[in-house]
């Protein structure tokens, strides 16, 4: 599976954005897919995800009420729409396939995903 996200850039606190991921190389449609952002000098860790099976989202409390992920199964694209940032949402952020699937107990683990886009810049100002 090959990544490719966009849509990162600089933006006001409280303002929004939305990060595209588009996905090739393997049926998009059946793989559960996820966000995960990585700031400098911090560990990588997890904002979103979706079950493709049920359709069941998940995401991190920090961004709970503010982050949506979805998908566009006909374009082969996942989304994370993010509104009412912060400065502290200033990251590297990054989508990722489980090729194996994830559930309710280890969607948040990032070895659980196999592949990984290149990332997008955000940045929040205050």
């Amino acid at each position: 599976v090959q990544l490719q996200a966009s849509g990162g850039g600089l933006v006001q606190a409280g303002g929004s954005l939305r990060l595209s991921c588009a996905a090739s190389g393997r049926t998009f449609s059946r793989t559960d897919m996820g966000w995960f952002r990585q700031a400098a000098g911090k560990e990588r860790e997890f904002v979103a995800a979706l079950d493709w099976r049920s359709g069941r989202t998940f995401s991190a409390d920090s961004v709970k009420g503010r982050f949506s992920i979805s998908r566009d199964n006909a374009k082969n694209m996942l989304y994370l729409q993010m509104n009412n940032v912060k400065p502290e949402d200033t990251a590297v952020y990054l989508c990722a396939a489980s090729e194996h699937g994830i559930n309710r107990f280890n969607f948040y683990f990032s070895g659980r995903y196999n592949f990984w886009g290149q990332g997008t810049q955000v940045t929040v100002s205050s």
